[in-house]
């Protein structure tokens, strides 16, 4: 399902520099100066900044490249990646209790990855912006006006698709990476002492020397690895081989150049810790190189974009948010897709994030907790992937989870003192988005069970109505069902108020399976119970979109023939009433009732033709 499998190596390999690596690849704009900010209180000595450079490298070289690139990757679902895929892994060959706890972890990872989206766009795109300080001063009162112009316009050309943007992409982020190493080798150059940072003494010194203090600073030192999970959510898009080829022969070379000739700046010239990225570049390059940041941060926030759509579109097919409209902007990519209520909600927080913070370093407060929340969550997951489904040896798996979370804990933990500082901010998005995936899944639970609570045998119903039909008319009927040997309730308000049946019925039911793509082969599932009665079953998996046209040529060719256009689809229509609960259960059903009444309906997510469609309303008490 990858593209590295249509497309030669080195065509997929620039595309992954240009999508997955913006968020990392635009850290160096605003990581080395939040180390030495006022918040950490580590004054700008050298051995400070060859502690800090140590650290940025070895988290670089541990957590990106060995956890991620070469151990996470492992953990994929027929090509695809991200924490829900991580989530449907390890609720495999395990336990109900045990798949619970999987779940409630995998969301809460989800709800994370909801609340870093919002931050990201807007430290990225602030970060650019205030390097026209540099360039003129008295341009400061223009930095959150020109943030927000961006970030506008960068929400409204989402509804067009990022094909044709996307094509830009690639050699712009191509541009941007060379010119982090040529900024950086050029500093190097007049001061390659800095170099001595590579040795991990100095990582280590640095926690002798600042104690109590470096504990704190590992809160700055983490915005070096931020889009770290996009490596993993955007496998299924270019392959792991390509990921890994332009990691280790474009994106890392670049970073650890341009930090270590900002170190090597601050040594040589310590007032330049105002802005170290764009003091890197001489006079006459100020101006291009501040477009160049404009782009390369637009693109970084078009990845994670993208990742909440894809994110979305997951949680929406395995049942975790309600329907809503997805619109698929490429006839040949699936992955390309446009989502337009969570587009503007989102535009709506970003621009609220930016008229709060006003700068950069304020937004850095609030980074950061929700990344290293991820990180370790799937530090957790995918331990239990390998052991449970890799089965590798529990002691050398249990060796590995140790060493991760040696390093993943201090991290969170030092995020997590941002919490009164901003860190509020993500934690609360993501607190509010597990609260409606919960909300949802349960209470849709709940309302099934009910409407499937009248004891009805669907075969004795069947073997009654073959012996005692009622009228017969011509045609065929397909009353969409969410269990497979239930009785779709349109079925039978259609038996009490028009007391009529169709020579033929079908009982069709769709069913997201938990993998990304479902086999052509294993599509559709025919069975007759009957002379007059059918069964569907279609399957689909949760990258996948369902489509009647297609459930209907599968059946044609499994020999039930029927054309769409022939058929009438009977579809309940459920009026929502909250009965008395627990007090801690009313807000619950009352967000369900108010995501259930703004979901999409089940005829347009399934794009059945309305006017082959009758809707019979039920009332029902959850």
């Amino acid at each position: 399902m990858s593209t590295e499998k249509k497309q030669s190596l080195p065509v997929v390999t620039l595309a992954a520099i240009g999508v997955v690596y913006g968020d990392i690849g635009t850290s160096p704009l605003y990581t080395l100066r939040e180390c030495f900010s006022d918040n950490y209180g580590i004054a700008m000595r050298p051995d400070a900044v060859f502690g800090f450079l140590s650290l940025i490298f070895w988290m670089l070289i541990l957590i990106v490249s060995l956890k991620y690139l070469l151990y996470v990757m492992r953990a994929d679902d027929t090509g695809e990646g991200g924490i829900m895929t991580l989530m449907s892994l390890a609720g495999r060959n395990t336990l109900p209790k045990t798949t619970t706890w999987i779940v409630v972890l995998g969301l809460i990872g989800s709800g994370f990855f909801y609340g870093d989206v919002v931050i990201t766009p807007a430290i990225s795109v602030i970060s650019a912006m205030e390097g026209l300080v540099i360039v003129e001063p008295t341009c400061e009162a223009y930095i959150v006006p020109a943030s927000i112009v961006v970030i506008t316009l960068l929400f409204m050309i989402q509804k067009h698709g990022t094909g044709s943007v996307g094509k830009l992409f690639a050699p712009v982020m191509l541009v941007w990476f060379v010119t982090l190493a040529l900024l950086g080798a050029r500093s190097i150059i007049a001061y390659p002492e800095i170099l001595q940072a590579l040795n991990p003494k100095w990582a280590m010194g640095f926690f002798a020397e600042f104690k109590k203090l470096s504990f704190f600073a590992l809160g700055a030192v983490v915005l070096s690895i931020t889009g770290v999970e996009a490596l993993y959510a955007d496998m299924g898009h270019f392959g792991k081989v390509p990921i890994r080829l332009a990691w280790f022969s474009v994106v890392l070379p670049a970073l650890v150049l341009n930090y270590f000739g900002q170190g090597a700046l601050l040594l040589r010239h310590p007032a330049a810790i105002a802005n170290p990225f764009f003091l890197l570049a001489p006079g006459w390059a100020l101006i291009p190189l501040l477009v160049l940041a404009a782009l390369a941060t637009i693109i970084a926030s078009q990845a994670v974009i993208s990742g909440v759509f894809s994110l979305t579109r997951q949680a929406v097919r395995l049942g975790y948010l309600p329907p809503m409209r997805i619109i698929y902007t490429s006839e040949v990519e699936a992955g390309q897709i446009y989502v337009p209520v969570i587009n503007w909600i989102l535009y709506i927080a970003v621009v609220l994030v930016i008229l709060v913070a006003r700068h950069s370093t304020n937004l850095a407060a609030a980074y950061g907790i929700a990344v290293t929340g991820t990180m370790l969550l799937t530090s957790v997951l995918v331990t239990w992937v390998a052991v449970k489904n890799w089965h590798w040896n529990r002691l050398l798996v249990s060796l590995i989870l140790v060493i991760l979370l040696i390093i993943d804990v201090p991290m969170f933990a030092a995020n997590a003192l941002k919490l009164f500082s901003g860190g509020w901010l993500p934690l609360t998005l993501g607190l509010v988005m597990f609260s409606i995936m919960t909300t949802w899944k349960s209470e849709r639970f709940r309302l099934i069970r009910r409407m499937n609570a009248h004891g009805n045998s669907l075969e004795a119903m069947i073997a009654s109505l073959e012996k005692h039909p009622p009228v017969r008319v011509p045609g065929t009927a397909v009353f969409m069902s969410r269990g497979i040997n239930v009785i779709p309730f349109s079925l039978l308000h259609n038996l009490k108020h028009n007391k009529v049946l169709h020579e033929r019925v079908i009982l069709l039911t769709l069913r997201t399976e938990h993998t990304p793509y479902v086999h052509n082969v294993r599509r559709v599932v025919i069975e007759q119970l009957s002379p007059t009665f059918w069964r569907v079953v279609a399957r689909y998996g949760w990258h996948e979109k369902p489509n009647m046209l297609e459930v209907f040529h599968r059946c044609g060719l499994e020999g039930l023939s029927c054309q769409i256009m022939e058929t009438s689809f009977f579809m309940s229509k459920e009026s929502l009433i909250l009965a008395k609960r627990p007090w801690y259960l009313i807000l619950r059903g009352k967000l369900f009732l108010y995501l259930s009444r703004n979901a999409l309906r089940s005829a347009e997510e399934f794009e059945i033709p309305p006017n082959r469609l009758v809707e019979l309303g039920t009332q029902i008490e959850i």
